[in-house]
């Protein structure tokens, strides 16, 4: 990167770092389940809602508790259920306009990360009818209170209840962007485990690693605090003591509910502390080609930190101790190294390949250039990279 590009990233980064104290960051409150949901509507006043989800929860009765519970209290509802993987432009203006003509009041998102950025988005919309989408790329875009939002995570691993990020996709340029403002942060989250029970294993183990990204991206970054690396710490130990025997045992209630605290934890982390290029480069992959989120995270992950080497060792290894993954007597560049190695392992006993399917060499440089303009000046990374440097990340993952 040349020196001047340098020097302006690190000059934005600690702009934004400074100013971490003053911004209105802020955490959901906590709904222990649905059962106490209508509460907290009649508090707000409202009397009808609109549920976003995709039609694979909804065909599997996840959402049914819910409807029963609203319609005992006489809440009505509509639910907008064509939520895609990576949730397009054209999802968010469906939900937009199902809102609209439904006369809801609030919007509850059910889910995992695709949803709720999709009702985010829609809430964005709805506030602001005359700007698009896409002008609300980037940063602080959106500035307006949205409705109120209730978050209900079925996976744990985005951590998208907590923050104030969503993430769309254009389908027709296939270009996947975050859209990020703090009117986004939902206003309650409910962190049921019953919600997760018996979630699919590759589901699983992809967000799970998803959330292991988040943690160690925000705690490797130049704009960490006491607080942000605590919670990357307390996610990262509660990934190690939960994410594979959530996995091995889908009903196992300790390992589902520390995974839905690591997952809620990681993204108080990153919501204040940001992420880096691995979040660049994926999601660069799944605007061109639809790649999840977490499978992407995951087989990126190691690469990139064995990229940024020596940089990140003093962090990763303080990281990879705090949480008891290496042991505490391994100086900096072993206990960093393990960890990494750490990371490969949980890839490998869960199934999760270390190599990503269909990326096309004709398609790099593009992919690249969207990783550029998403990571760069925003993220505080440990290394910076351009364009160039970021195709290799790409080459290193392709099958």
């Amino acid at each position: 990167m040349f020196v001047l590009r340098r020097i302006y990233c690190r000059v934005f980064q600690l702009a934004f770092r400074a100013a971490l104290p003053v911004l209105p960051y802020r955490n959901p409150k906590i709904i222990p389940s649905d059962a106490g949901i209508p509460d907290v509507l009649r508090k707000h006043g409202v009397g009808s809602v609109m549920i976003v989800t995709d039609a694979g929860i909804r065909s599997l009765g996840l959402t049914a508790f819910l409807e029963k519970t609203l319609k005992e209290n006489d809440i009505s509802y509509c639910i907008y259920d064509r939520t895609v993987a990576n949730p397009t432009i054209w999802n968010v203006e469906e939900a937009k306009d199902l809102y609209l003509k439904e006369g809801a009041q609030a919007i509850i998102a059910f889910g995992g990360g695709s949803s709720m950025d999709c009702a985010k988005a829609a809430g964005a919309r709805i506030v602001k009818p005359h700007q698009s989408i896409s002008q609300m790329k980037g940063l602080l875009k959106v500035h307006k209170k949205l409705p109120l939002l209730i978050a209900i995570p079925t996976t744990a691993g985005t951590g998208s209840e907590t923050t104030l990020a969503a993430v769309i996709t254009d389908s027709e340029k296939h270009y996947k962007y975050p859209i990020n403002d703090f009117s986004l942060i939902p206003r309650y989250a409910v962190l049921e485990y019953h919600e997760t029970v018996g979630l699919p294993k590759m589901i699983t183990a992809t967000t799970g690693m998803d959330a292991l990204t988040h943690a160690v991206e925000a705690y490797i970054g130049g704009s960490t605090t006491k607080e942000t690396r605590k919670m990357a710490e307390e996610a990262v130990t509660l990934i190690h003591q939960h994410l594979k025997n959530a996995y091995d045992d889908g009903h196992n209630k300790e390992a589902r509910k520390g995974m839905l605290k690591a997952a809620y934890c990681a993204g108080v982390a990153f919501t204040k502390s940001y992420v880096g290029y691995v979040h660049a480069v994926a999601h660069s992959l799944g605007g061109q080609y639809g790649t999840p989120h977490g499978l992407a995270n995951a087989v990126i992950l190691p690469v990139v930190l064995r990229m940024y080497g020596p940089a990140c060792e003093k962090k990763l290894a303080c990281l990879a101790r705090k949480a008891g993954v290496v042991d505490e007597k391994l100086n900096d560049r072993e206990a960093s190294r393990d960890f990494i190695r750490w990371i490969q392992k949980m890839n490998d006993s869960m199934g999760i390949p270390r190599t990503i399917s269909g990326i096309h060499e004709k398609d790099i440089s593009m992919m690249a250039k969207h990783a550029d303009q998403e990571g760069n000046p925003l993220y505080p990374v440990p290394v910076l990279m351009n364009r160039k440097e970021l195709e290799q990340i790409y080459y290193k993952v392709k099958e």
